[in-house]
Protein backbone atom coordinates (compact mmCIF):
# COMPACT_ATOMS: atom_id res chain seq x y z
CA UNK A 1 0.00 0.00 0.00
CA UNK A 2 1.41 3.36 -0.95
CA UNK A 3 0.56 6.73 0.54
CA UNK A 4 -1.11 7.49 3.84
CA UNK A 5 -2.17 4.53 5.92
CA UNK A 6 -5.58 4.34 7.58
CA UNK A 7 -5.62 4.88 11.32
CA UNK A 8 -5.64 1.51 13.11
CA UNK A 9 -7.08 0.20 16.39
CA UNK A 10 -8.80 3.46 17.29
CA UNK A 11 -11.24 1.81 19.71
CA UNK A 12 -8.59 0.10 21.83
CA UNK A 13 -5.81 2.66 21.64
CA UNK A 14 -6.52 4.26 25.03
CA UNK A 15 -7.78 1.23 26.94
CA UNK A 16 -7.03 1.28 30.66
CA UNK A 17 -5.07 -1.91 31.27
CA UNK A 18 -5.78 -1.70 35.01
CA UNK A 19 -9.40 -2.66 34.17
CA UNK A 20 -8.48 -6.08 32.74
CA UNK A 21 -9.44 -8.11 35.82
CA UNK A 22 -12.77 -6.27 36.17
CA UNK A 23 -13.55 -6.94 32.51
CA UNK A 24 -12.69 -10.61 32.95
CA UNK A 25 -15.10 -10.93 35.89
CA UNK A 26 -17.98 -9.33 33.95
CA UNK A 27 -17.47 -11.49 30.86
CA UNK A 28 -17.07 -14.76 32.76
CA UNK A 29 -20.23 -14.08 34.79
CA UNK A 30 -22.16 -13.00 31.67
CA UNK A 31 -21.28 -16.22 29.80
CA UNK A 32 -22.45 -18.21 32.82
CA UNK A 33 -25.69 -16.19 32.72
CA UNK A 34 -26.19 -16.98 29.04
CA UNK A 35 -25.57 -20.67 29.73
CA UNK A 36 -28.22 -20.46 32.46
CA UNK A 37 -30.60 -19.11 29.76
CA UNK A 38 -31.19 -15.90 31.70
CA UNK A 39 -33.17 -13.22 29.89
CA UNK A 40 -35.15 -11.13 32.37
CA UNK A 41 -32.18 -10.28 34.59
CA UNK A 42 -29.38 -10.27 31.99
CA UNK A 43 -29.12 -6.51 32.57
CA UNK A 44 -26.84 -7.41 35.46
CA UNK A 45 -24.10 -7.61 32.81
CA UNK A 46 -25.25 -5.20 30.08
CA UNK A 47 -25.73 -1.44 30.22
CA UNK A 48 -29.31 -0.44 29.45
CA UNK A 49 -28.24 1.37 26.26
CA UNK A 50 -25.61 -1.10 25.10
CA UNK A 51 -25.12 -1.81 21.40
CA UNK A 52 -25.13 -5.34 19.98
CA UNK A 53 -23.71 -5.20 16.46
CA UNK A 54 -24.00 -8.42 14.50
CA UNK A 55 -23.23 -9.53 10.99
CA UNK A 56 -25.82 -9.81 8.20
CA UNK A 57 -28.54 -12.19 9.27
CA UNK A 58 -28.09 -11.26 12.92
CA UNK A 59 -28.80 -7.55 12.80
CA UNK A 60 -28.04 -4.74 15.21
CA UNK A 61 -29.73 -4.39 18.58
CA UNK A 62 -29.85 -0.99 20.25
CA UNK A 63 -30.28 -1.39 23.98
CA UNK A 64 -30.97 -4.17 26.41
CA UNK A 65 -34.67 -4.58 25.56
CA UNK A 66 -34.00 -4.99 21.82
CA UNK A 67 -31.30 -7.55 22.63
CA UNK A 68 -33.68 -9.51 24.84
CA UNK A 69 -36.67 -9.33 22.47
CA UNK A 70 -34.93 -9.49 19.10
CA UNK A 71 -31.99 -11.79 19.82
CA UNK A 72 -32.21 -13.78 23.04
CA UNK A 73 -35.87 -14.80 22.82
CA UNK A 74 -35.90 -15.75 19.10
CA UNK A 75 -32.58 -17.56 19.49
CA UNK A 76 -33.83 -19.59 22.44
CA UNK A 77 -37.09 -20.30 20.58
CA UNK A 78 -35.14 -21.72 17.62
CA UNK A 79 -32.48 -23.59 19.59
CA UNK A 80 -33.02 -25.52 22.81
CA UNK A 81 -30.70 -27.50 25.04
CA UNK A 82 -28.10 -24.83 24.26
CA UNK A 83 -24.69 -24.49 25.82
CA UNK A 84 -22.04 -21.88 25.02
CA UNK A 85 -18.38 -22.94 24.93
CA UNK A 86 -15.80 -20.18 24.56
CA UNK A 87 -12.76 -21.87 23.04
CA UNK A 88 -10.53 -18.85 23.61
CA UNK A 89 -10.84 -15.58 25.49
CA UNK A 90 -8.58 -12.53 25.43
CA UNK A 91 -8.69 -9.60 27.84
CA UNK A 92 -7.10 -6.19 27.47
CA UNK A 93 -8.25 -3.36 29.72
CA UNK A 94 -11.92 -2.59 29.07
CA UNK A 95 -11.95 -4.97 26.10
CA UNK A 96 -12.52 -8.70 25.88
CA UNK A 97 -12.84 -11.07 22.95
CA UNK A 98 -13.82 -14.68 22.52
CA UNK A 99 -14.54 -17.24 19.87
CA UNK A 100 -16.22 -20.54 20.28
CA UNK A 101 -19.38 -22.44 19.64
CA UNK A 102 -22.83 -23.02 20.92
CA UNK A 103 -24.16 -26.53 20.80
CA UNK A 104 -27.94 -26.76 20.59
CA UNK A 105 -30.95 -28.61 19.23
CA UNK A 106 -32.83 -27.02 16.33
CA UNK A 107 -36.25 -27.10 17.98
CA UNK A 108 -37.96 -24.01 16.52
CA UNK A 109 -38.29 -22.22 13.20
CA UNK A 110 -34.97 -20.67 12.13
CA UNK A 111 -34.51 -18.50 9.03
CA UNK A 112 -37.46 -20.19 7.37
CA UNK A 113 -36.35 -23.73 8.28
CA UNK A 114 -38.91 -25.66 10.30
CA UNK A 115 -37.57 -27.53 13.38
CA UNK A 116 -35.48 -30.57 12.46
CA UNK A 117 -34.52 -31.82 15.91
CA UNK A 118 -30.90 -31.91 14.73
CA UNK A 119 -28.08 -31.05 17.09
CA UNK A 120 -26.10 -28.18 15.57
CA UNK A 121 -22.93 -26.26 16.24
CA UNK A 122 -23.21 -22.46 16.08
CA UNK A 123 -19.79 -20.82 15.73
CA UNK A 124 -19.25 -17.23 16.83
CA UNK A 125 -16.80 -14.47 17.67
CA UNK A 126 -17.50 -11.69 20.18
CA UNK A 127 -15.74 -8.48 21.13
CA UNK A 128 -17.02 -6.65 24.21
CA UNK A 129 -16.27 -3.28 25.75
CA UNK A 130 -16.94 -3.06 29.48
CA UNK A 131 -17.37 0.29 31.26
CA UNK A 132 -18.17 0.61 34.96
CA UNK A 133 -18.89 -3.12 35.27
CA UNK A 134 -21.34 -3.33 32.35
CA UNK A 135 -21.00 -4.31 28.70
CA UNK A 136 -21.62 -1.20 26.58
CA UNK A 137 -20.66 -2.56 23.14
CA UNK A 138 -20.75 -6.08 21.72
CA UNK A 139 -19.42 -6.71 18.21
CA UNK A 140 -20.59 -10.15 17.06
CA UNK A 141 -20.07 -12.56 14.17
CA UNK A 142 -22.31 -15.64 14.15
CA UNK A 143 -21.76 -18.22 11.41
CA UNK A 144 -25.37 -18.64 10.29
CA UNK A 145 -24.39 -20.05 6.86
CA UNK A 146 -22.71 -22.93 8.73
CA UNK A 147 -25.81 -23.47 10.88
CA UNK A 148 -28.04 -23.50 7.80
CA UNK A 149 -25.70 -25.96 6.05
CA UNK A 150 -26.16 -28.33 9.00
CA UNK A 151 -29.91 -28.01 8.41
CA UNK A 152 -29.56 -28.84 4.70
CA UNK A 153 -29.65 -25.28 3.32
CA UNK A 154 -26.75 -24.06 1.14
CA UNK A 155 -26.99 -20.26 1.18
CA UNK A 156 -24.20 -20.12 -1.40
CA UNK A 157 -25.99 -22.37 -3.92
CA UNK A 158 -22.89 -24.48 -4.48
CA UNK A 159 -20.71 -21.41 -5.07
CA UNK A 160 -18.97 -21.38 -1.67
CA UNK A 161 -15.22 -21.05 -1.78
CA UNK A 162 -14.71 -24.28 0.13
CA UNK A 163 -14.51 -25.80 -3.33
CA UNK A 164 -11.20 -23.97 -3.82
CA UNK A 165 -9.84 -25.55 -0.62
CA UNK A 166 -10.49 -29.01 -1.99
CA UNK A 167 -9.30 -28.27 -5.50
CA UNK A 168 -12.68 -29.32 -6.92
CA UNK A 169 -13.04 -26.25 -9.15
CA UNK A 170 -10.91 -23.66 -10.74
CA UNK A 171 -11.58 -20.03 -9.88
CA UNK A 172 -13.71 -18.15 -12.42
CA UNK A 173 -11.87 -16.08 -15.01
CA UNK A 174 -11.67 -12.34 -14.27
Amino acid sequence: MTGARPEQAVLTRDTDLSKTDDTRRVIEAMVDGLNDHRIADIGEFFATGFRWMGNTGCGTKEGLREFQENWQKPFQAAFSDKVCVDEARLYMGEWAAAFGRQEAVHSGRFMGVEPTGKRVTIRYMDFWKVVDGKIVDNYVMVDFPHVLAQLGVDVFNGEGWEAFDQGERTPPAP
